[in-house]
Formats: structure tokens, sequence, C-alpha cells
């Protein structure tokens, strides 16, 4: 995440002399670099999986200050083992791996291990890892010791063997269990389970579908030899829903999203990768995005830093907020007097500018408590009408009059379909109840859109983020093979729309001569319209006899380009005749 950020704000924010010398910009500079800190200290570092690294910290603690005990000598054998269930949101693994080593190390023991599948081809390998990184740290740890009791002779006399790190526990952090060769696995601990004694391991094994992962991995012989104990993070649905009530469902937090950049965080969150932190990394694109494309985003502060700035708007964005969608909108509310001096007087924009950017604040303030309240309301109910999270419900209210849906009515009803011709007092006391919140939802939960000034606080274009964050690999790719010139920047490969140049690398032309072709290609037919476009590179003459023969070079540099077709999906083989081979794709750039 840092890396990201910091990548964010030298690439996007190296702005000249000049333009840092505008206050309003080192403002809104300013506002983006503390709502990006803000971003970063209340999701990834205080909030991800904390409860769960605390109880790992705990159990790490008990089996290895308990280690001496005569019930772990009765044990000697077992080795104490966390099963930690992380989910399949595979991309938040490595920090939550990162956070857990630096509370063991911090709080527990320094011989924290952690390995990947890909470095343990071989059991050899996973305990050179174990023992260099212990004897490392006892090394240290030991030389730290030395140099206290320089400095401090008398302690000599009361160092103790619990001074030394013997009797710390040894923690092998297996990242990617399912990933791991079940024959190292098993040997690894068929090994370390014999010097248990001398070496206290702890594993922590990081799986990403179910407990039952250790059963297919390991035979009952070698699980016999752990004791394991199963630790359940938080779902990534449930650190969405704490991100959405940290960041984007709070008043205090003045940037917004609007309803469509919304589902389009949500949807590749669904349909992607499940990915919190990736997530929370397309929240700061779509900041980032917001604070380089809307010159007035210096407004978008905490409310008294807004109000200072509207009062030493320029002349310039005194002019953009008049051209402001919303702003225009509220100018045709207003009597012909008031339009006139809207439209003329800039010193009076400002002044209205700072009521309106008040009453945006209040808009804000009142609107998540009544959408909080409304959720708790109906998201108990059948079928969920108005939503099961939070989130779609927010996203109705922002887009549309809520009231004005079916599916508002249609929970009205639910609550209402027991109502007699005469009620009881509960029943009055319902209704009197739902009349309230339908009320108050009429009057608080409006459209963002309608709120004047809204531009200055909601980004709004979902299209450059999903084109950002959601790409088309395979577009890409046809773009570059079908012009390369606007890649390698050669002007020989600079061609007229239907034609090849015989200058352009191997897998180029051979990806254009297969666009000319139908679903089955023959290979032969390829094979000779490559050399006829070689030849050409060759300056042969096209009608003599040597155009078109190959030799050994020009045939292993087709089969090699027609393999790069295979792996980039291009094609692929057929069963239907052996010297052909079947088009995947169409529609080519």
């Amino acid at each position: 995440m840092g890396n990201c950020s910091n990548e964010h704000r030298g690439t996007s924010f190296s702005a000249s002399a000049a333009s840092l010398s505008n206050p309003l910009i080192c403002s809104s500079i300013n506002t983006f670099f503390f709502l990006d800190k803000y971003i970063f200290s209340q999701v990834i570092q205080d909030q991800l999986n904390k409860k769960v690294l605390d109880s790992l910290a705990e159990f790490i603690k008990k089996h290895g200050l308990g280690c001496s005990s005569d019930n772990w000598r009765q044990r000697a054998r077992e080795i104490p083992t966390a099963a930690l269930m992380l989910g399949v949101n595979v991309p938040d693994h490595a920090m939550t791996f990162r956070s857990l080593c630096n509370l063991l190390q911090d709080s527990v023991t320094p011989f924290v291990v952690s390995v990947h599948a890909k470095e343990c081809a071989d059991p050899v390998l996973v305990i050179n890892l174990t023992l260099v990184c212990q004897a490392t740290l006892t090394i240290r740890i030991i030389g730290l010791l030395q140099k206290s009791t320089q400095v401090f002779p008398q302690r000599t006399e009361s160092l103790t063997n619990s001074d030394f790190p013997q009797s710390l526990p040894v923690v092998v952090i297996f990242k990617d269990f399912e990933a791991f060769n079940s024959q190292v696995l098993q040997d690894f601990i068929l090994i370390c389970s014999r010097y248990t004694q001398e070496l206290p391991f702890i594993f922590i094994f990081g799986i990403a579908t179910s407990p039952s992962a250790i059963q297919h991995r390991l035979p009952h012989s070698v699980s016999s030899l752990l004791c394991i104990e199963v630790f359940h993070s938080l779902s990534c649905t449930q650190h969405l829903a704490s991100v959405f009530d940290k960041l984007i469902l709070n008043s205090q937090f003045p940037f917004k999203l609007s309803s469509r950049v919304i589902q389009v965080l949500v949807g590749i969150f669904l349909y992607h990768d499940f990915s919190v932190q990736n997530f929370v990394k397309g929240l700061q694109f779509s900041m980032l995005e917001h604070f380089k494309s809307q010159p007035l985003s210096m407004l978008c502060c905490q409310k008294q830093e807004a109000l200072l700035s509207a009062k030493t708007l320029s002349k310039k964005n005194v002019e953009r907020i008049r051209h402001l969608p919303s702003f225009m909108r509220y100018v045709e509310t207003q009597e012909p007097q008031e339009q006139v001096r809207l439209l003329t007087n800039d010193e009076h924009v400002k002044e209205v500018c700072q009521k309106l950017l008040k009453n945006l604040h209040k808009y804000h303030k009142n609107y998540y408590p009544i959408l909080q309240c409304l959720h708790s309301l109906t998201s108990s109910l059948p079928k969920f009408p108005l939503g099961k999270h939070i989130r779609e419900l927010h996203v109705s209210c922002i887009e549309k009059n809520l009231w004005e849906t079916e599916e508002y009515d249609s929970t009205l009803l639910e609550k209402e379909s027991r109502r007699t011709k005469r009620m009881n007092p509960f029943e009055v006391l319902r209704s009197q109840v739902i009349e309230f919140i339908d009320s108050l939802v009429r009057e608080y939960l409006t459209p963002a859109e309608l709120q004047p000034l809204n531009e200055v606080c909601y980004y709004s274009s979902s299209g450059v983020l999903r084109q950002r964050l959601n790409v088309t690999p395979r577009t890409s790719i046809q773009a570059a093979l079908s012009h390369p010139f606007y890649y390698l920047q050669n002007e020989s490969l600079k061609t007229d729309a239907g034609t090849i140049s015989s200058a352009a690398p191997d897998l180029c032309i051979v990806y254009k001569l297969h666009l000319e072709c139908g679903r089955l290609i023959n290979l032969y037919d390829w094979l000779e319209a490559f050399l006829t476009v070689m030849s050409a590179a060759e300056d042969q003459d096209t009608n003599s006899e040597e155009c078109g023969k190959y030799d050994s070079l020009k045939h292993a540099r087709f089969i090699q380009a027609v393999s790069e077709m295979e792996f980039l999906g291009f094609i692929k083989s057929t069963k239907q005749k052996t010297d052909h081979v079947a088009r995947l794709t169409w529609g080519g750039c």
C-alpha cells in the first residue's frame, strides 16, 4: 500500500515551481496527502485481522512459555500448529503475514521464519531457512547481552538461562500451505518432530480454503504429530463493510464516491479477487484522479478549511463554480434579481459558496445516521428488498429518490402488512414509527447529485476508473501486435491500413496473417503466406522460384511465432484436422 501511494504521489504531483507557488494548489495537494494518510492509517494498519493476530500471539505465548513444563514433555513430539484461515482474498495475505511477523517478533519471539512454496521444493531448503534465521537472531541477541554486561558488569552475576534465547519458540509460517508439495511438508514435519525438545517449533499454516486442506495434504501418521488449533480471520466482506463504515459512510471524511464509481469498485472486489487491499487502492486512485482532474478539489476538505478556501477563491475558480451543473441548477431556482448577482458579482458568489458548503457538510452529517437507521430497520426483511448490505442501500439513495422505487413501497407494505381495520396499540405505535422513518427518509436521504457543489467532493468518472482498474489485456496485446510502430517507435514499421510490414517482428506478421483466416487455419498455407512476407523483406522477386521456399531458420521462426500465438491464447490445436489450428479470437484491431 505504502509503495503504491508513493508512486502515485511521485507521478501525479510533479508540478512546476510556478504551480506550487499557488496557495490553492498547495492546499489541494496537502489535503490529498492528509486524506491518503488517513486511509492508510485507519484501514490498513489498525483494522485488518487485528483480533485474529492477537489470538495467534496468545497461542504462541501459551505454547512457547510452556515448553519446559511436564505437560509439554508428555507431548514432546507434538508440534503446536495454528491453522490460519485467511479466505480466498489472496492479495491481502501478504499484508496479514507481514503484520503477524512484526507482532510476533516484537512481543513473543525473534525467531520467526516465513516461507513460500516456490522457495521450498525440498525439505532441506525449509530447514536451512529456519536454522539460518535462528542462528542469525541468536548471535544478535547474545551480542546485545554481552554489550549490556560490559556496560553493567553487576548484571553478569544475575544472568540466568532465561536471558538467552534457547527456550524461545521457533515459529515457521507456511504462507501458502495448499501450494506446498505434500512430500516436502511430510518430510519437514517428521524431521522437526524429532527435535522438538532441542528446538521448540511452532507452525502456522496459511490456508485459503478450509481446514480439510490439512487432511488432504498430510496423511494421518504425519498430522498426528501436530497439535492443531484453527483460527478464523474475518471474512473479506466483513472487512469491506469496515472500510465502508470508516471511509465512505463517514461524514468526517470529505471525499465521496458517486454510485457508479462504488459499483465499479465493488464489482471488481466481488468478481475478481475479494481483496480489501485492492479496493482501498481503487479508492486511493479515485481520490488521486479527483484531485488531479477537478480544479475545485481544494474545497474537498474539512468544513473550516473549505470555508477559508471559499473566501479566497480566484476569479478563474469563481467562473468554474458558475459552470458547475449543480450550481447552474441552483441559480435557476433563485429569483431573477438573485440570478443576476450570482452571475455577475464574484464576491456574492463566494458568500453563497460558503453557505452551500455548510449545507453540503450538514447534508452528509444528517445523511449517514438516517441511512444506518433505515438499514437496521430493513436488513432483516425477507428477500432484502432494499439490499442485504448497507452499501447497496447507500448506492440506491445517492442515485435516485429512494421513496419512489417499488422496493421501498414493498418494504413499507411488509412492515404494515398485518394492519387491520381496528389496530391494537402495538400496531398503532408501529405505524407511527414507520411514518416517522418515512418522513426522515424523504427529508434527508435525497440524491447527492441534487446538492449544490456536490462536484467538489464527489468523484464520478466511473469510465476512467474502470479503464484503469479493470483492464483488458487482450485488447492491449491485439493493439500492440497490429500496430507495433507505436510501441517500438521504428519508422520502418509504419504501414498503411490493411497492409503488413515485412520489417515487423515475426509474431506481428503471423498475427496479422491469422486475421485473414476463418475458424480453422491451415498451417501450411499460413507458413506459405509467412514466407512470402519474409521474401519481401529480403527484396526477392515475388514471381521467382526462390520466393516462397523456406530454409530451416525461417521454418523455426514460424514455429516459434505460432507457439507464441498459442501461448497468448489466439489459437489452439484441434483434433478435427491434424494440420490445422483453431482460431479463438475475433474482431482484431
